[in-house]
């Protein structure tokens, strides 16, 4: 390996901390705003209605979601919309991280059936600016960026890690 190699590695695990990082805040910044769609029929339905107040769709998964294959198709179609009305999209993997701090239930593997209520499905989560107060986040112009960077490099949906912390 050649010192920009690992140079430019580093950068880049940075580049994805500080993305990861500017997500988690995102998220619930946009929460607390109420600004947040958050399910898989849920985003398509308000995509479907008002798709010029979504500013970013993060498609999120874990390991065992990759042989879903219902959940691929969704991801197609909507990784295919988002495309068609230039909303930015995030594939992420990390679910585990992302329930917790949206207020869902981490998943626990407790397939008993005693918890009494479903898990929410946390698999397409919809950040919407709102026509009146639009977001004006930092955080959202450093994932926008990196969306534009990772188009530039022609990869159209950036997939990002979440740690768990």
């Amino acid at each position: 390996m050649t010192l920009e190699e690992v140079i430019g590695s580093n950068s880049t695990e940075k580049k994805m901390e500080t993305v990861s990082q500017a997500l988690e805040e995102l998220l619930v910044a946009a929460q607390r705003q109420d600004c947040l769609t958050v399910g898989v029929y849920e985003s398509a339905k308000l995509m479907n209605v008002d798709p010029d107040s979504v500013v970013l769709c993060v498609l999120a998964t874990d390991e065992e979601d990759e042989g879903d294959i219902a959940l691929q198709i969704h991801f197609t179609l909507l990784q295919a919309f988002c495309c068609d009305n230039d909303i930015n999209i995030l594939r992420v993997s990390g679910l585990r991280r992302l329930a917790p701090l949206l207020g869902g239930e981490p998943d626990t593997g407790d397939s008993t059936g005693t918890g009494g209520t479903e898990p929410r499905d946390m698999h397409c989560i919809l950040v919407t600016n709102p026509p009146v107060q639009p977001l004006q986040s930092p955080a959202l112009q450093n994932i926008s960026s990196f969306c534009e960077e990772s188009r530039c490099r022609n990869q159209w949906v950036p997939w990002l890690e979440m740690q768990d912390r």
